[in-house]
C-alpha cells in the first residue's frame, strides 16, 4: 500500500467511511501542477525551488500553529482540504506529489519534528513544510533537533513503515489526552496489529478496554502482558486489575 493510502486508511478513525479517491486526485492534480511550473527546471535546486512556490506560496500549504493537537492535522484528507497540517502530514503531502513525480525526496523524523530531504546525487537540501518549505543544512537540522554533537543518525532517511508508526504515535497521543477512549481503542488495535512484540502496548489498550467497561478484553490483553513481562515492576498492580475484571464478569452471570 502506498503511503498517500495507508495515511487515508488511518484518518478513517476521525472520519469514517471516507472514499479514499477524491483526496488521491486532489493528490495527482497537485503533482501535474508541480511537474508543469517546473518542467523546465535544470537542477534539483530549481524544481525544488519552483515545488516550493507553488505549494506554499501560491496554493498556501502551512503548518497549524494555533491549533496543533487538533486530531484533524494528523488527517490527510483534511490537510489536502485546508491546506494545513503538522509537520509530518505536510510532509505527507511533499513525498506523495514528489513520488508521483519520480523525485528523489524521503522523510526524516528529528526529535520532535518531521522533515523532508532532497537528494539526486548532485543536490541535496532539507526541507521543512511545517515553515513554508524552509531550507535548512544539516546545522539547522541539528540544531532544531537539540543534539549537542553532530548525530548523522538522526538525518537519516525514515522509511514507510515508520512514517506510519510516527503518524499513529501521534493520534493515539491526542485521543488519550482528549480522552476520546473509544477513538484511542482503534489506534492501539493498530499499533497491536503493527508491532506484537511490544508488550506495553498490551497494558495500554487493557486500560482503555477498563475505561469502556470491556472486561474480558482488558483481562485478556493483562494477562498477555504478564506473559510477556512475567517479572513487571507493576505485576502486582495488574493482577489486581484482572481480578476486578474477573469479578465483573462473574457479576453478569
Amino acid at each position: 500500500m502506498t503511503l498517500d493510502r495507508a495515511a487515508l486508511a488511518l484518518a478513517t478513525i476521525e472520519y469514517p467511511g471516507l472514499p479514499l479517491d477524491a483526496s488521491l486526485r486532489t493528490l495527482d492534480v497537485l503533482a501535474e501542477e508541480v511537474r508543469e511550473r517546473t518542467r523546465h527546471a535544470r537542477n534539483g535546486h530549481e524544481f525544488i525551488s519552483g515545488a516550493n512556490r507553488f505549494l506554499f506560496d501560491e496554493m498556501g500549504f502551512h503548518g497549524n500553529e494555533k491549533d496543533y493537537y487538533n486530531p484533524h492535522n494528523s488527517c490527510l484528507n483534511e490537510v489536502l482540504k485546508q491546506r494545513s497540517g503538522i509537520p509530518i502530514s505536510l510532509s505527507v503531502v511533499y513525498l506523495e506529489i514528489a513520488r508521483r513525480l519520480e523525485r528523489p525526496l524521503f522523510g526524516i523524523g528529528l526529535p520532535g519534528h518531521f522533515l523532508v530531504q532532497y537528494n539526486d546525487g548532485q543536490y541535496a537540501t532539507f526541507i521543512d513544510p511545517f515553515q513554508g518549505g524552509a531550507l535548512l543544512s544539516a546545522d539547522d537540522c541539528y540544531r532544531m533537533a537539540s543534539v549537542k554533537y553532530p548525530d548523522p543518525s538522526v538525518l537519516q532517511p525514515v522509511d514507510k513503515r515508520q512514517i506510519l508508526f510516527r503518524m499513529i504515535n501521534n493520534l493515539r497521543g491526542i485521543y488519550f489526552s482528549r480522552r476520546l477512549y473509544r477513538k484511542a481503542l482503534q489506534v492501539m488495535d493498530l499499533l497491536v496489529d503493527a508491532t506484537p512484540e511490544l508488550a506495553d502496548h498490551y497494558k495500554q489498550r487493557a486500560m482503555l478496554h477498563f475505561q469502556l467497561q470491556q472486561m474480558g478484553p482488558a483481562r485478556a490483553d493483562l494477562e498477555r502482558y504478564l506473559r510477556m513481562v512475567p517479572d513487571a515492576e507493576d505485576r502486582a498492580e495488574r493482577e489486581a486489575q484482572i481480578r476486578t475484571a474477573v469479578r465483573w464478569l462473574a457479576s453478569l452471570n
